[in-house]
């Protein structure tokens, strides 16, 4: 398809889609379960008739219509680009955190802006605070500086840099950040929290379930992310759902309204592992979540929410060419074996390791319900037992976690393209108290247009990253200023006027004037390849 046409195309559907007024409302809402192919809502389904759990999902009378999910360069993307583009509305490369991308000449799907590379995309987060001065949350499974979070409150080329978003993050002085990740805080993020008053409780559920505090509050539980909801101690680790519940309370308390980002980080997980009950549990907890957001906004009165999935992932089926006459099996034979797994593919890797060889067949049926024979134990046994270094890469591992999901599914008849992320157009939910919803077919850069319409933003997001995201070399034109790049994680802008110094570190918000801390207002974004600082343009009349 020729460029003009594909504008056109996009022209038409974004009239379509934005053809009635949208009235703002006070709070906002963005849910995404990560990389959840439509399949994994047709599984959910039955899933859930054959459990008798009921017969629907939370989600289904929101449904409102599809949205093509891209990066700059390429119809499939992960989801720094594609949570980016939802965030910012500026189409970004893999890898990208809400960052405008370098040209691919040949590839940009359409024309990229050089004069903005590596320019940071004012993210709808950001904008609800600084224009608004709403509350801002992020409430994850994943560790707190994964791409998705990332993707709303950090600045970045590269989504793998947690030594750039993690701290950005924490400057952003979220209301509220709950998710997984103590082993990525440091003394500088906890000392920031000492002083801009967070209240920081790690790996006590307790502790977050009884905060009735009204100030800034962060929750983490476990090393990285949290463990799958089917695995997951409820004793000890809070699910999506509660996490949820927990963070309207907090957000709900400021009197000019919020916004809030949920994600149901590990759907894409367990789809790369190409696990079916890691993919059809962990929706459903992210579906659970979906209920008491739903069930807040309709009580509330003065909240909208837009659910979608940042991406497909695995070509999820129920159904699948290994299973002769598979569109003839019955409900119980296409569900049974999935519904009595006790744990995920990656809960069982982690109680096989700690058994005894003669007693893995036991363990096995135990979580599973399914008989090994002699050649599946020995498969499992001459495993070789190492982690993926890669999370996506799990499907292509000769480890035990692979070996695992490769049993279960020979044992059931579920299908996948792939253990990667796919192309497909996702769904589209949504809710607002006067039926202002966004229908029919919408690109990912629509989905930022309705949520800057919807948050009542009169500011549009490109002048508003000019000017918190000015260069440098812009804003201290004709000035002396200096790099200090002693600690190149950390480099220090250095700024003299007269007697007046300024000290501006990258990936804070905190700057010092003659020595003395102040609060930039802002996060400020260091590039090591352009070797510039990002930063508010009215920094300069400090000196």
């Amino acid at each position: 398809m020729k460029k003009t046409v594909l504008l056109f195309y996009v022209f038409v559907f974004s009239v379509f889609a934005f053809s009635q007024q949208v009235r703002p409302v006070k709070n906002v809402i963005v849910m995404i379960p990560d990389g959840t192919s439509i399949g994994v809502y047709s599984a959910a389904r039955w899933y859930k008739m054959y459990n008798e759990l009921g017969e629907a999902l939370n989600i289904d009378p929101y449904i409102t219509g599809t949205v093509t999910t891209f990066s700059s360069n390429a119809p499939i993307g992960d989801s720094a680009p594609t949570s980016s583009a939802y965030a910012t509305g500026v189409l970004q490369q893999s890898g990208n955190v809400a960052i405008h991308p370098e040209a691919d000449p040949g590839k940009d799907i359409y024309p990229v802006d050089t004069s903005r590379t590596y320019q940071p995309a004012v993210t709808i987060l950001e904008a609800s605070r600084i224009e608004k001065a709403k509350a801002t949350g992020l409430v994850v499974t994943c560790e707190f500086p994964h791409a998705t979070p990332a993707d709303f409150s950090a600045h970045y080329y590269n989504r793998g840099s947690y030594k750039a978003i993690a701290p950005q993050i924490a400057y952003q002085n979220l209301d509220v950040m709950f998710g997984g990740g103590t082993g990525i805080l440091t003394d500088d993020i906890r000392q920031h929290f000492n002083h801009n008053g967070t209240t920081l409780i790690e790996n006590d559920k307790q502790a977050l379930m009884n905060y009735t505090g009204k100030g800034k509050v962060w929750a983490l539980f476990g090393e990285k992310a949290l463990p799958y909801d089917l695995d997951r101690d409820p004793e000890r680790i809070p699910s999506l759902a509660e996490m949820t519940e927990k963070a309207l309370e907090v957000l709900s308390q400021d009197e000019d309204g919020f916004f809030l980002m949920v994600e149901g980080s590990q759907v894409d997980w367990a789809a790369h592992a190409n696990d079916p009950v890691g993919i059809i549990t962990e929706f459903l907890a992210f579906d659970e979540a979906v209920g008491k957001v739903m069930d807040f906004a309709r009580s509330n009165g003065e909240t909208a929410v837009i659910v979608l999935a940042d991406h497909g992932n695995s070509g999820f089926t129920i159904g699948s060419s290994r299973c002769k006459g598979y569109d003839k099996l019955s409900l119980a034979e296409l569900f049974s074996t999935v519904s009595q797994c006790k744990l995920t593919a990656s809960g069982i890797e982690s109680v096989l390791v700690n058994t005894r060889p003669e007693n893995v067949k036991g363990e096995f049926k135990k979580y599973t319900g399914i008989d090994l024979t002699d050649e599946e134990v020995g498969m499992l046994l001459s495993s070789k037992n190492y982690k993926a270094s890669d999370y996506t890469q799990v499907k292509n591992s000769n480890n035990m976690l692979n070996n695992i999901v490769n049993i279960l599914n020979a044992h059931m008849c579920f299908g996948f393209t792939t253990g990667g992320h796919t192309g497909e157009e996702v769904l589209l939910s949504a809710y607002h108290p006067f039926g202002d919803v966004p229908r029919g077919h919408l690109c990912n850069r629509d989905v930022n247009a309705y949520l800057v319409e919807v948050s009542g933003l009169t500011t549009p997001l490109h002048e508003l990253s000019d000017r918190i995201f000015a260069k440098h070399t812009d804003v201290f034109a004709g000035m002396r200023y200096t790099i200090d790049s002693s600690n190149p994680d950390f480099p220090v802008l250095k700024v003299k006027k007269g007697r007046n110094t300024l000290e501006i570190k990258a990936f804070s918000s905190v700057g010092k004037l003659n020595g003395k801390p102040f609060d930039i207002g802002s996060v400020v974004v260091y590039i090591d390849k352009n070797h510039t600082f990002y930063l508010p343009q009215d920094l300069a009349k400090k000196l």
